[in-house]
């Protein structure tokens, strides 16, 4: 990786952060507090890592304005609020300094004279921006993406290559969609006709992305029967994720790899659900729900703020509780085996 050239009081001044040590040291490079490297910024957000701080090679270390080193420290500390959205923030100028090339649109391209394409918009080769598609200012788009017939995406934002935008279908501002992913393709809607075989149902609708949404790689977002499938502002989708026809997501909700969402459910805004979680069609998920991994979700949830588990799932903690129960069946067989045993001694 590239190197960076920031001094301590640049990044502290970023962070709103309070600098304890030398200010005007050089960072190099970013790395994490168990490999930390002469010249790097790192962070202690989680209390289990302290050790390391007090053998870290590093410049400058981020932690929380509370923390008091119980050891002499090498590195410079720069105190802020949140240690590890600091980082974050940190890292998002970090990428866009390895990765925002200068827009270039490739000549491999093909962009139809009838497409509305804005300022400083990057386009890689082999992509194709179909009629009457509308893509916004500083958008990058990577080599092999299809744009369909009167899609739109917005500005800034990014594209990665063997994306496919199907018809009609919108993306938000500061949007990113990882390669691989479909957004649009047809809804699972077959109706039965009586003889065994089914007729399939034309998916009419189309994909709404709204702003500052992010969809991981080899994930397909169904286009809805009828109106629209919705990722609401926010929404943050890992790899390998299904969602179906008519779907919507709410504002801020994060969603694990594996997870898969029939048709017309709605979950609410803020949830977080772990990865392989499978949710029954036409259900509605509460605000604030947080589902844990490899749950079934089968019923809607009307309460919100509430965390759940299990297949079918149920309340985090009864789910727990049932689960140790189970665990102590075999010792429950066995004093069931001695007490047979003794009874028939009698």
């Amino acid at each position: 990786m590239s190197e960076i050239n920031w001094t301590i009081e640049e990044i502290a001044n970023w962070v709103n952060g309070e600098v304890v040590g030398n200010s005007s040291s050089e960072i190099k490079s970013l790395s994490k507090i168990d490999e930390s490297q002469k010249g790097s910024l790192s962070f202690l957000a989680n209390p289990k890592y302290e050790s390391f701080l007090y053998e870290a090679d590093a410049a400058a270390v981020l932690v929380t304005r509370e923390f008091q080193p119980k050891k002499a420290v090498n590195s410079t500390l720069i105190k802020v609020e949140n240690p590890y959205l600091a980082f974050a923030q940190i890292l998002e100028k970090y990428h866009a300094a390895l990765f925002n090339d200068v827009a270039y649109i490739h000549p491999l391209a093909y962009i139809d004279d009838t497409t509305n394409v804005g300022e400083n918009v990057a386009l890689g080769a082999f992509s194709h921006i179909d009629k009457h598609a509308k893509i916004g200012e500083n958008t990058k788009i990577g080599s092999q993406v299809y744009v369909g017939k009167h899609a739109k995406i917005g500005k800034n934002c990014t594209i990665y290559s063997g994306v496919k935008i199907y018809d009609y279908c919108e993306i938000g501002d500061n949007c990113i969609v990882h390669s691989g992913t479909i957004v649009g393709s047809d809804g699972f809607g077959f109706a039965p006709i009586g003889n065994g075989e089914f007729q399939k149902i034309p998916q009419t609708g189309n994909v709404v992305l709204q702003d500052n949404v992010e969809v991981g790689s080899n994930c397909t977002i169904d286009r809805a029967t009828i109106g629209s499938t919705l990722i609401k502002e926010g929404a943050k989708l890992d790899n390998l994720i299904q969602v179906a026809h008519n779907v919507e997501i709410g504002k801020h909700t994060v969603i694990a790899a594996q997870t898969g969402i029939s048709g017309s459910t709605k979950i609410g805004d803020n949830c977080m659900i772990g990865g392989q979680v499978g949710f029954t069609g036409h259900i509605t998920i509460a605000d604030g729900s947080k589902i844990n991994a490899q749950s079934g979700v089968a019923k809607s949830i009307k309460e919100p703020n509430r965390a759940w588990s299990g297949s079918p799932v149920r309340d985090f903690r009864a789910n727990y509780k049932a689960q140790a129960y189970v665990n102590q069946i075999p010792k429950l067989i066995e004093r069931i085996k001695e007490l047979e045993a003794k009874l028939k001694e009698e």
